[in-house]
């Protein structure tokens, strides 16, 4: 087949007529060339080890769901047939030290929320988040050098406790193990522990080019992180300048093992996700933040726009630009449009 540069578009109007293929429903559904299905959606689910639902301003319609009410989302999401669900906690701050201690407990409330859903639905996909920003007292994704003037994130040692994490979590039943910490090399260690443990089919989705971004605002509400977060985060994750420097974190992490790579925010980032899913040809899945979730949410429900519409052309973007895979708290409402056709 000849290649775009060879194609001829000499032909014009009046005997070419764009609008041609566009005039009726049936046409214009045949010649679709993205098409959004369930099976691409991933829900983000908010646990918490409150007794009850607590709901998150920043994020309007989202909450955070304690344990005993998990199986209500994840039932609701198996009969939309959503294929996989990914996890965030939120623990008591007593919890919480400058270590993340609490990510090493194989009783804390990530492992019981994947041991209670592997149990209910064993279909359904588990995605665990690998980072330590949710069990910190300073609310960084890794460990903190004792220097008080100037602490820096400590890289290596902090590999050696995500190791750990991805263990439990595996042991738990996590399908998907998801390191979000943006540190150098966590990949191959992580994917070379899993292989000693014995868990050489538990996936790796590596958030490769995880941008230091603005958008994840109502994301560290949902947490807790943000009232407990020292500085910010631009020393390991990305400057949203760049974009040859996201080729090499992708590049880097699928040499080490990588199964999955995602990009992350979503909608302002689609230059980034259509290059790396160009350029390497791998599993990508893009993760529509919560503050592109809270922009369309507040603008719907002031009647700024049609939210049903807005939801799906946003999704379909996604996939356009190469997306295998969608991560959006609008999972479950998109699920729901796409069932009643």
């Amino acid at each position: 087949m000849k290649n775009n540069k060879d194609l001829n578009y000499s032909m014009s109007f009046p005997q070419t007529r764009m609008r041609r293929n566009r005039l009726k429903s049936w046409s214009r559904k045949l010649m679709k060339e993205n098409i959004l299905s369930a099976s691409d959606l991933i829900l983000p689910i908010f646990i918490t080890d409150s007794n009850k639902k607590t709901p998150i301003t920043s994020m309007p319609g989202i909450a955070r769901i304690p344990l005993e009410q998990v199986s209500d989302i994840i039932g609701h999401a198996d009969e939309l047939r959503i294929q996989a669900v990914a996890l965030f906690p939120e623990i008591s701050s007593n919890l919480k030290d400058v270590m993340g201690s609490e990510a090493l407990n194989k009783n804390n409330l990530v492992c019981r929320t994947a041991e209670k859903i592997k149990k209910q639905v064993p279909n359904i996909g588990i995605i665990c988040d690998v980072a330590l920003d949710p069990y910190t007292s300073h609310g960084h994704d890794g460990l903190l050098s004792d220097n008080p003037k100037d602490p820096e994130i400590l890289n290596d040692e902090t590999i050696k406790v995500l190791i750990n994490q991805s263990i439990i979590q595996a042991q738990a039943g996590a399908d998907i193990i998801a390191p979000s910490d943006m540190m150098d090399g966590r990949i191959g260690a992580i994917r070379n522990a899993l292989d000693q443990a014995d868990f050489k089919n538990t996936q790796i989705m590596s958030y490769a080019a995880k941008y230091a971004s603005a958008f994840y605002g109502p994301f560290r509400d949902a947490i807790g992180s943000n009232k407990t977060l020292m500085g910010n985060k631009k020393t390991y994750q990305m400057d949203y300048s760049n974009s040859n420097e996201a080729l090499r974190e992708v590049a880097l992490d699928i040499k080490e093992g990588a199964d999955i790579i995602m990009i992350k925010p979503g909608m302002p980032y689609l230059d980034i996700l259509s290059r790396v899913k160009s350029t390497f040809l791998m599993p990508t899945f893009v993760y529509q933040v919560s503050g592109e979730y809270s922009m369309l949410s507040v603008a719907a429900d002031n009647n700024f726009f049609d939210r049903n519409a807005v939801i799906m052309e946003s999704l379909t973007c996604f996939k356009r630009a190469g997306a295998d895979g969608i991560l959006t708290y609008f999972a479950l409402e998109a699920a729901q449009i796409l069932k009643e056709g």
